[in-house]
């Protein structure tokens, strides 16, 4: 018996018993208006692992690690004296022994927490997700004329050009259906970090929470980068949950895997200090996590949908070898619900724009459908990367993201709502021409 299909009949079977389970230990809590969080963890780095014991007694933690990882080290801890994550890290503030302390933050979908901008269930506007399309309808998407992708796979599919391997992807998502046809052959071994397995199939139900999230952007990889391989990674659950703790242990697989580059659909609009030194470390090459050794990656991050500049996490740290992606439309301006910079207002996060509105991609049990949002933008962009490293296999992740903002195509133009939007759209023949002066059509410049 498939154990993903056992799992999702254990799920149904003993809905009930599962939820109390699931609440009791893993459910997120919100300490703020906007804070969400693992309860009765924290994330604590020390300048000394000698010191351990003596801070977990004085602050109340159990000086039994949940996880460790770096150097100086980071440690997940369980809270025992009944604290809250935030009480302990206003105890421990100031504390010179400890480098940074705080929660276990959750990265959720927004809808349980009030917000307006989406992260895995509602990423599209209006319905989550259509059901239709079909294989012909995923191969003639609208937005591959768009970035003109049938051109670009005239020079690269995603094969490097210095020794004929395909670039290596890494999708940290709900997980994959890996029996898709749209990826047949183009699967490396992956990891659940949300069941500690070696099994990366999405778990859940069909048109329920965040189930599919994670192969529809896998299909689009797929779409735009069909020679590449594809590291399945499951950091969401079927409700579109992770935290950043699993986050950061899938960072350092996805490097250690040997991935060139890794797409995150997903966000929160807390910073997260562990994810930001991890993805220094994967991203920057930067010290601090010797597990990643000297791998690089390139990250290409959704830049959320709020409609507004607040910044979304991790896309808002703004990294050198990251990039945030906003989502445009089919008449090449910023799509509605996308987040955007302001004009001159020095938030420039959102670092080039892709198609991301009714894209048709795979779903679970080979099926297909249409799902809009910044997380769909995000995997057009991570594909032409995948075409840019498979042309100049020699280019650094900081370079890749460079020549694809670079090469695309320059938007600037009057919003009726939200004033001067300037930006730039990936083009993928450009980007595997490296042609920094593209130039496409429909496309309006104002002065």
């Amino acid at each position: 018996m498939n154990k993903k299909w056992f799992k999702t009949l254990l799920l149904q079977l003993f809905a009930f018993v599962l939820f109390a389970f699931i609440f009791e230990n893993t459910t997120f809590a919100q300490g703020g208006n906007s804070d969400c969080f693992v309860p009765n963890q924290v994330v604590i780095g020390l300048v000394n692992a000698t010191d351990l014991p003596t801070i977990a007694t004085q602050y109340g933690l159990n000086p039994t690690p949940l996880g460790r990882v770096g150097t100086p080290p980071i440690y997940l801890l369980q809270i025992t004296n009944g604290n809250t994550p935030m009480q302990i890290v206003t105890a421990i503030g100031g504390d010179l022994r400890v480098t940074f302390v705080e929660p276990n933050w959750c990265m959720i979908y927004p809808e349980t927490l009030g917000v307006s901008w989406s992260v895995g269930v509602s990423w599209s506007v209006g319905v989550s997700w259509s059901v239709g399309g079909s294989s012909k309808g995923y191969a003639k998407n609208w937005f591959t004329n768009n970035i003109r992708l049938a051109e670009a796979h005239r020079v690269t599919r995603g094969t490097r050009s210095d020794n004929n391997q395909p670039v290596k992807i890494a999708v940290l998502d709900t997980g994959i259906d890996p029996t898709h046809p749209a990826f047949a052959g183009k699967l490396l071994p992956g990891f659940d970090f949300v069941d500690n397995d070696n099994d990366p199939s999405e778990v859940g139900f069909f048109r329920q929470g965040a189930y599919g999230h994670g192969t529809h952007v896998s299909g689009i990889v797929a779409l735009v980068a069909p020679e590449a391989k594809i590291i399945p990674i499951r950091i969401l659950n079927s409700n579109g949950e992770g935290e950043s703790w699993r986050i950061t242990a899938a960072l350092i697989y996805a490097a250690n895997q040997g991935a060139d580059i890794v797409n995150l659909s997903f966000g929160y609009p807390q910073e997260s200090k562990i994810l930001k030194r991890v993805l220094d470390s994967a991203c920057d090459g930067l010290p601090g996590f010797p597990e990643i050794g000297n791998r690089r990656i390139a990250a290409v991050i959704a830049g959320g949908n709020g409609a507004n500049t607040n910044r979304v996490y991790p896309a808002g740290e703004d990294l050198n070898a990251s990039i945030g992606v906003g989502a445009s439309n089919r008449l090449n301006r910023l799509s509605t619900f996308s987040s955007f910079n302001t004009d001159g207002g020095g938030s420039d996060w959102i670092e080039a724009l892709a198609p991301g509105e009714d894209i048709v991609s795979a779903l679970p049990g080979g099926r297909y459908g249409s799902w809009s949002g910044t997380s769909m933008a995000a995997p057009i962009s991570t594909g032409i990367a995948a075409l840019i490293k498979a042309k100049f296999p020699a280019l650094t992740p900081q370079a890749v993201l460079d020549q694809l903002k670079e090469t695309g195509i320059r938007l600037d133009y009057n919003d009726p709502i939200r004033g001067r939007i300037k930006n730039q759209k990936v083009d993928a023949k450009c980007a595997v021409d490296n042609n920094l002066f593209c130039t496409g059509t429909n496309i309006a410049i104002q002065p």
